[in-house]
């Protein structure tokens, strides 16, 4: 009999977890169920959870998941894949996609019954992605459509319509440029090495051999013969070594002397004449020395080594200006109607904070000062008692008043669908709650122009591929709302962010640095900036020719800038991804559906009177 306080959903996680550990082929691998994004290590997997109802999709959604990692780690060896892993970014997903391809194709062939609910979670991703809606491939994610099409040819099944509906966009694309070499992938799946050199040829096939790096195979091939050369090159050097050691025996310790002589004397001599001719008629004449041309300001002030091969094609644009007017009330219009479930409980969140923030507004008085407005609710003692002094009360300031805020959205492709839907009505409504307690409010969003490199690496290719050509794409940085203009008149501007082709590529750093610099150029006394983001800088195009860290870096240059100078407070909510690693005063929601209460409490906190609620709200580990 089951008793009350039992989970009815804990026995089938029990049987689910042995399941995956017998799929998987080890007894000792760790499975867990949580509300966290699903994962997996080298001996844990976390799967979605399951709550007390079991509903059909969870239970479904789990048993795909479960299949899904099972796979990776029965067919997946981690030292072949990364002796053979790509370092270029785009290349990178390319070569990932294709091999959890191989793995889910791998248990499709050997045991047919995860086949069907593996589709069940890439049905999920794809749905949660937006993939369903795309109707463009320059829209579509090029790595995820070259994974699908490797597991449908190695498993002959259909895939479900969204993901089908992105290997479709691609696919002519892919069999034109890898026809040839797609014909053997058959013959390539059961052995990961094979495969891994399948995977390299297709992704030079479709454009991106730049970015796989060294040939594996060639490096082995060559270690003998390095290692021969080495040898002989140390064995050269010692014998150089040993005739330098005799010819230093044989000289004489006076000889040594006399040379050391020479050369001081030879030393003082130039000196000496230098001074001469370097005397008052090598002087330049007053008012006539060369003026030198200054110094170009670095592209950052963050990091002067930061470099951008060509920022002309930058731009910075109003909403309004990248679409007209009847199309920026459509795409409104279709953004109030994704999110009007979510609208009731944002507006509550928002009227909460419009609460706590009136509240400190109330108007409040310092009274028995010695000058001020004078007070006229004293005035009976005054004529009581005649010499008695004036007395005169001033308002009290509030903490919150002349405030600015920015709120900067990552505008990327990873955050399309519902992500960039919840951000936008967020912003819209936080916009007007402020607004109507007299804090003005900035909206921004940053992308770029193009997917992989615009026409900064087009003149970069022109160029002869110059090395170390720093940050390869050009930027786009959008203002939805100008702090100063009223919400009633930008409130269609949101709607763009559902404008299919806009989201692209992130360059956080820039962005950050942009959305400072107009912060510090304000006049209000406070500036907060928030920024929402779903991820580190990406730009497949930069990192493909710079260091691998080369737009990490940056954006940590210009966090550590800005927390440094202390001009503007700065936060920022991360969504499905840790940002703690970034910024100082963080939270990170691991559901969309979280992000209106993550960013009114965190607007709250900043405006909290009490140090210590601010503090435990914004987690810093000491009030100020």
């Amino acid at each position: 009999m089951t008793k009350p306080n039992d989970n009815p959903a804990d026995p089938f996680k029990k049987a689910l977890a042995e399941a995956t550990k017998t799929l998987a082929d080890d007894a000792e691998l760790s499975v867990t169920y949580s509300v966290d994004p699903p994962g997996q290590t080298n001996d844990a997997v976390r799967l979605p959870q399951v709550t007390r109802r079991m509903t059909r999709d969870e239970v479904l959604l789990a048993r795909g998941t479960a299949d899904a990692y099972a796979m990776k780690h029965k067919y997946h060896n981690a030292a072949t894949h990364t002796r053979y892993a790509p370092p270029g970014q785009m290349a990178r997903d390319l070569y990932e996609a294709m091999e959890t391809a191989r793995c889910e194709a791998m248990g499709a062939r050997d045991m047919p019954g995860t086949a069907s609910n593996i589709d069940v979670k890439i049905a999920d991703d794809a749905m949660r992605r937006g993939y369903d809606q795309i109707t463009a491939a320059a829209d579509a994610p090029l790595a995820d459509a070259a994974g699908y099409l490797v597991r449908h040819l190695a498993t002959g099944r259909e895939l479900p319509d969204a993901a089908a509906n992105v290997m479709n966009l691609w696919r002519d694309f892919i069999e034109g440029q890898a026809g040839d070499h797609l014909d053997n992938l058959q013959e390539t799946l059961a052995d990961q090495q094979q495969f891994a050199r399948f995977a390299r040829q297709v992704i030079d096939d479709l454009g991106y051999g730049d970015q796989l790096g060294d040939d594996p195979d060639q490096d082995d091939q060559s270690d003998d013969e390095a290692e021969a050369e080495e040898d002989q090159q140390d064995e050269d050097q010692q014998n150089e070594d040993a005739a330098d050691e005799s010819d230093d025996t044989d000289a004489s310790p006076e000889q040594s002397q006399e040379e050391t002589l020479d050369q001081t004397e030879a030393q003082v001599t130039f000196d000496d004449l230098a001074e001469d001719e370097l005397g008052e008629e090598t002087e330049m004449p007053e008012g006539e020395a060369p003026l030198e041309p200054p110094a170009p300001a670095p592209a950052s002030e963050a990091d002067p080594q930061y470099l951008i091969y060509n920022s002309e094609y930058d731009e910075e644009i109003l909403a309004e200006d990248l679409a007209d007017p009847a199309e920026l009330e459509r795409l409104r219009a279709y953004l109030d109607q994704q999110l009007e479930p979510l609208k009731g409980a944002v507006s509550r969140l928002a009227n909460k904070l419009q609460r706590r923030l009136q509240a400190q507004q109330n108007r409040s008085w310092l009274f028995d000062l010695e000058e001020g407005i004078l007070d006229a609710g004293r005035l009976a003692r005054v004529i009581a008692n005649p010499t008695t002094p004036l007395s005169f009360k001033r308002e009290k300031d509030t903490e919150f008043r002349d405030t600015v805020v920015t709120l900067l959205l990552d505008n990327s492709g990873s955050m399309r669908g519902r992500p960039i839907s919840i951000a936008a009505i967020c912003a819209d409504v936080l916009s007007r709650t402020l607004e109507r307690c007299g804090v003005k409010v900035e909206v921004l969003g940053f992308t770029t122009r193009a997917w992989k490199g615009g026409l900064a690496r087009e003149q970069w290719l022109a160029d002869g591929r110059p090395q170390q050509p720093g940050r390869l794409n050009d930027l786009r940085h959008i203002i939805y709302k100008q702090a100063d203009a009223p919400m009633r008149r930008t409130r269609t501007n949101l709607g763009l962010m559902m404008k299919e082709g806009l989201l692209k590529e992130n360059i956080d750093g820039e962005a950050l640095e942009w959305a400072h610099r107009r912060l510090t150029n304000r006049h209000e006394a406070r500036k907060i900036l928030m920024v929402i983001s779903d991820g580190a800088p990406v730009d497949d195009s930069t990192l493909s020719v710079n260091p691998a860290n080369y737009l990490e870096k940056h954006l940590r240059d210009v966090i550590a800038m800005v927390e440094k100078r202390a001009q503007v407070e700065l936060l920022a909510i991360g969504i499905g991804h840790d940002v703690t690693r970034y910024y100082e005063r963080a939270v990170t929601i691991t559901d969309v559906e979280q992000l209106a209460g993550a960013m009114t409490e965190q607007l709250a906190a900043l405006f909290d009177s009490d140090p210590r609620a601010r503090a435990r709200i914004m987690g810093i580990k000491k009030a100020s």
